[in-house]
C-alpha cells in the first residue's frame, strides 16, 4: 500500500512537473505573445469544458474508440494464428519471419495512398492501417511465447493422448495467453498513435479529422483540448490493458 501510495504521488508530480512547463512555454515565456495565450491551460481547459458539453465531440470520441477496437479485434484474430504458426513450426517460422520482419518495418502511413485506391476513403481504409499497425507486437509476442513454453508440457500432453484440440486450447493458449496480453497493450499504443493521421483520410467523424476541422477555423484552443483528451483516452486504454493483464495472469504482477 506505501508503495502504491509513493507511486501514485510521484505520478501526480510528473503530471504537475509537466503541467507546469506547459504554463512556462506558453504564459511565463511568451506571456505577450498572441498566438502562445491561444495554448494556454486556461484557454485549453476553458475549450475542453465546452467540448464536453458538445454530444457532437462525443460522436467523434466514439468513431475513435470503436475503429481501434476494430482494429484490435482484426489484429488479433489475425495475430495470434500466425504466432502460433510460427513460433510452433521452424519451416513456417524461416520461411515467412524474414517477410515479417520487412513488413513490420514498413509505416503503416506509408500505405495510406496505395489503400485508397484500393479500398477508397472511408472506415475501411481507416481499420486496414490501423489492424497492419497493431498485428506485429500481437504476432511477435504471441510467437516469443510458443518458443518459451515448456516442452515438459507438451510431452506430458502428448503421453495422455491429447488430441490437437486439447492441446490447443488446455495447453499451448494458456501458456502464451501472458505473451498475447502484452502484445495487445504493445498494439493498443501503435493502433492509437496512427489513429489520428488515418483518420485524416476524408472520413467525416473521429479525432483526426476534429483535429483538421480545429485547424481549419483556427479554434487552437479546441485543437489543443483535443489532443489532451487523446492523450486521455489513450492512458486508459493502456490501463485497462494492464488492468485486464494482471487479472487474467494473477501470478505475473504489476504491469510496468
Amino acid at each position: 500500500m506505501w508503495r502504491r501510495s509513493a507511486g501514485l504521488r510521484l505520478g501526480l508530480g510528473g503530471l504537475g512537473t509537466l503541467a507546469l512547463a506547459w504554463w512556462w512555454a506558453t504564459a511565463g515565456a511568451h506571456g505577450t505573445s498572441v498566438l502562445a495565450a491561444r495554448f494556454s491551460p486556461a484557454a485549453t481547459l476553458s475549450s475542453l469544458a465546452g467540448l464536453l458539453q458538445q454530444p457532437d465531440f462525443f460522436q467523434h470520441a466514439w468513431a475513435s474508440l470503436r475503429r481501434v477496437l476494430a482494429a484490435l479485434a482484426i489484429a488479433l484474430l489475425a495475430g495470434v494464428p500466425a504466432g502460433l504458426l510460427v513460433g510452433g513450426l521452424q519451416r513456417v517460422d524461416a520461411a515467412l519471419s524474414p517477410a515479417f520482419q520487412f513488413l513490420r518495418m514498413v509505416s503503416p502511413l506509408s500505405w495510406m495512398p496505395i489503400v485508397v485506391m484500393v479500398l477508397g476513403v472511408g472506415d475501411r481504409s481507416v481499420l486496414f492501417l490501423l489492424a497492419f499497425a497493431g498485428v506485429w507486437p500481437i504476432l511477435l509476442n504471441t510467437a516469443a511465447g510458443v518458443r518459451q513454453l515448456d516442452p515438459r508440457w507438451l510431452l506430458l500432453a502428448r503421453s495422455l493422448a491429447a488430441t490437437r484440440a486439447e492441446l490447443l486450447c488446455r495447453v499451448i493458449l494458456p501458456g502464451v495467453l501472458s505473451h498475447v496480453l502484452t502484445g495487445l497493450r504493445l498494439s493498443i499504443g501503435v493502433v492509437w498513435i496512427v489513429l489520428v493521421p488515418a483518420e485524416m483520410l476524408g472520413i467525416d467523424a473521429g479525432l483526426g479529422y476534429f483535429i483538421l476541422d480545429t485547424r481549419d477555423r483556427l479554434a487552437y484552443s479546441e485543437l489543443l483540448a483535443t489532443v489532451l483528451v487523446i492523450g486521455a483516452l489513450g492512458f486508459a486504454l493502456d490501463g485497462a490493458a494492464r488492468r485486464l493483464q494482471r487479472w487474467w495472469v494473477p501470478g505475473q504482477g504489476p504491469a510496468p
